[in-house]
């Protein structure tokens, strides 16, 4: 089965910029989408960004900021995050996703991105 584990996250300025990785163990995921969630404390897991074969989709609120991109011969799913707010604060969670984007695998631990005003 296909684990995923989360890094790149950190404390940050607003304004600042990080670069997450979702790095799978276990499988090759090059035919399947990767999808990047996130949950803020008291909210709900959101979506975020997937990637697959023919390209990619944003959530509204992320677009024009964050660009996800992929190495298959890596296994890895990145996600550059730009212009980062406080309320991009959050821990941040890859998993596989189905046509429609909804999370198909069990959660890793994810990695908490900190934005500073």
């Amino acid at each position: 089965q296909v684990q995923f584990v989360e890094s790149g996250g950190g404390l940050v300025q607003a304004g600042g910029s990080l670069r997450l990785s979702c790095t799978a163990s276990g499988s090759t995921f090059s035919f399947y989408g990767i999808g990047w969630f996130r949950q803020a404390p008291g909210k709900q897991r959101e979506f975020i960004a997937a990637i697959r074969s023919g390209g990619s989709i944003y959530a509204d609120h992320v677009k024009g900021r964050f660009n996800i991109s992929r190495d298959g011969a890596k296994n890895t799913v990145y996600l550059q995050m730009n212009s980062l707010k406080p309320e991009d604060t959050a821990v941040y969670y890859c998993n596989l996703v189905s046509p429609v984007d909804r999370p198909l695998l069990s959660w890793g631990q994810g990695t908490q991105v900190t934005v500073s005003s």
